[in-house]
């Protein structure tokens, strides 16, 4: 009986030390093991390298947008060789397929459509496609006249983080600064659309004639992105 017990104890330790590489796959980042890690980074490109790139801005719009109902006026949009940026807060847009985080009892704004759809007819869904928001054409600006549309590749950063999305929704004609959940989870903002987002610091990166067809393919959306802001950071 005691050498079987040996025998016993001896390959349970062998089984612990087997799966030692297993539970530490586990640690997050914050080194709590089990705990959710942070979003993975979708590619290569840094999002400082990005924003000194962009510096300053040079105004296409006509105006300047708000960020919210009642705020002063002061975003602009940008242009710089083959693409388009601002820099604004984020609303969350839960806009689209219901599903278990938006839908009307989470979010009182909540609709069933949004402005583009998927290849199939469908709306979007929010919750798992990261996309962003254009203002609704206007006299300020109309991102029509500048190649871009339903499907265009965006580049959204926030934090150090660069989250590539598409052009998914349109917004009012004088606000700017949303983006769906996913957008806002993948960049570590608090996606609730009851007081999530962020009142400032995101920039917006939409490239111009590069769109992602079917929109909803998130894979192609970020092949697209990163091979779209290398270019941009080797442009004189």
């Amino acid at each position: 009986m005691r050498v079987q017990s040996l025998t016993l104890a001896a390959a349970a330790a062998a089984a612990l030390i087997a799966s030692a590489p297993a539970m530490l796959s586990t640690t997050s980042t914050t080194g709590r093991p089990g705990s959710p890690a942070a979003p993975a980074r979708e590619g290569s490109v840094r999002a400082a390298d990005l924003m000194v790139k962009l510096g300053g801005c040079t105004p296409l719009s006509h105006g300047r947008y708000r960020s919210d109902d009642g705020t002063s006026a002061d975003i602009p949009v940008c242009g710089v060789p083959g693409a388009v940026f601002w820099t604004a807060d984020m609303d969350i847009d839960c806009d689209g397929r219901a599903g278990p985080s938006c839908n009307s009892r989470t979010d009182p704004l909540f609709s069933e459509s949004t402005a583009f759809q998927q290849s199939d007819g469908r709306y979007l869904s929010a919750e798992t496609l990261p996309y962003v928001v254009v203002p609704a054409p206007s006299d300020i600006w109309d991102y029509r006249d500048h190649g871009i549309g339903p499907g265009s590749v965006a580049a959204v950063i926030y934090g150090g983080r660069v989250q590539y999305a598409v052009v998914g929704d349109t917004g009012p004609e004088d606000i700017i600064g949303e983006a769906s959940y996913a957008t806002a989870a993948g960049l570590g903002i608090r996606p609730d659309p009851r007081g999530g987002g962020t009142p400032s610091g995101v920039t917006y990166l939409v490239f111009k004639n590069a769109r992602v067809s079917p929109l909803q393919d998130h894979a192609a959306a970020v092949a697209a992105g990163e091979r779209l802001a290398r270019k941009l950071l080797a442009e004189g």
